[in-house]
């Protein structure tokens, strides 16, 4: 089968793979489409994957055409978004029920082969059956939003919060959608780039600019979240964040990425900062609110492109062209 393949830091080719073959307990999928992440910029980076090379894809829906030997909850022609996340469940962070901080922590797509290809393997534990008025083709979005649904949880926001977020990208708009779904007063977005901007203004932030210092909030937001994991965003936002409020590092950054904290102001502040991995417990919420048409594709999907061009398609992502860029094998 034809696959995406990151073969060492900084290469990624379209080539020919062998077909994979399902486990007792997992399902083969025929991919109807893979987003593209950050993460598989890491990846590419040679940050992420243990070992090169590997087949990208974290995002990724599909339909069930093999199944295992002792897989009985799903059929094949069923159609299927898939979490990407391999917990051991041994470790001590799996017994607590931290399955995103596995100390043993793979994902398909990133530590084994994914869903940049005509076919993925995955267990049918992962295997999310979808609603008949979803669209395959869509549904790579729910892997991201259940990222999203994951940061509010670590937030637990309270009702008439002034939330500010940096990145207007894919997840700084999830994150706005999500938001204003959990009673947030309002809503407002950082972004360097007008034209991305002007999205987060079609589905109703509260208010947009290139630079906080454009919007009036003096004292500050009772939440900021950094959805861009650049070290400016960072360390501006870390000084925006209103007295008894909270820091969500959101987005993904370079292992090298640093701020300067003030840790006079956090404890005088009473400020929290505190952090959301991937998924947990989140991906089957992410599906319902997905079908529910809490995020429309039609705004959230700029671009797709055929699997012979993924790394094209890396490219636009990493030039920060457009919003969520879709590959369809």
């Amino acid at each position: 089968m034809r696959a995406a393949v990151i073969q060492s830091p900084g290469e990624v080719v379209v080539t020919e793979v062998p077909d994979p073959t399902p486990g007792p307990r997992e399902v083969v999928v025929e991919v109807a489409a893979c987003g593209l992440c950050g993460t598989d910029l890491h990846i590419l980076q040679g940050e992420f994957a243990p070992t090169l090379p590997v087949v990208p894809g974290h995002e990724f829906a599909g339909e069930v055409v093999g199944l295992g030997s002792e897989v009985t909850g799903l059929r094949v022609g069923e159609r299927v978004a898939v979490d990407p996340s391999l917990y051991c469940f041994e470790c001590r962070y799996c017994r607590q029920g931290h399955n995103n901080l596995c100390e043993r922590w793979n994902a398909i797509g990133v530590s084994v082969a994914g869903g940049a290809a005509r076919y993925a393997v995955a267990p049918a534990a992962n295997c999310v059956p979808l609603p008949d008025h979803i669209r395959t083709q869509d549904a790579a979005l729910i892997e991201p939003l259940s990222c999203a649904v994951r940061g509010f949880d670590v937030l637990s926001s309270r009702l008439g919060a002034h939330v500010l977020i940096y990145g207007s990208g894919t997840m700084g708009l999830m994150m706005l959608e999500l938001a204003k779904r959990t009673g947030a007063a309002s809503v407002d977005i950082v972004d360097l780039k007008p034209e991305r901007l002007a999205t987060a203004k079609q589905l109703g932030c509260s208010a947009s600019a290139t630079n906080a210092d454009e919007l009036d909030r003096p004292q500050g937001w009772d939440v900021v979240v950094d959805a861009t994991g650049n070290a400016a965003a960072i360390q501006d936002g870390l000084g925006r964040v209103a007295p008894a409020g909270t820091f969500l590092q959101f987005g993904v950054a370079d292992y090298a990425t640093t701020a300067v904290i003030e840790p006079y102001r956090i404890y005088n502040k009473e400020i929290t900062i505190t952090g959301s991995m991937a998924v947990l417990h989140s991906y089957e919420r992410a599906a319902e609110l997905f079908a529910l048409g809490v995020i429309p594709p039609e705004t959230f999907i700029s671009d797709r492109f055929p699997l012979e061009r993924y790394p094209e398609a890396l490219a636009q992502f990493a030039a920060g062209e457009g919003r969520k860029i879709i590959v369809t094998p």
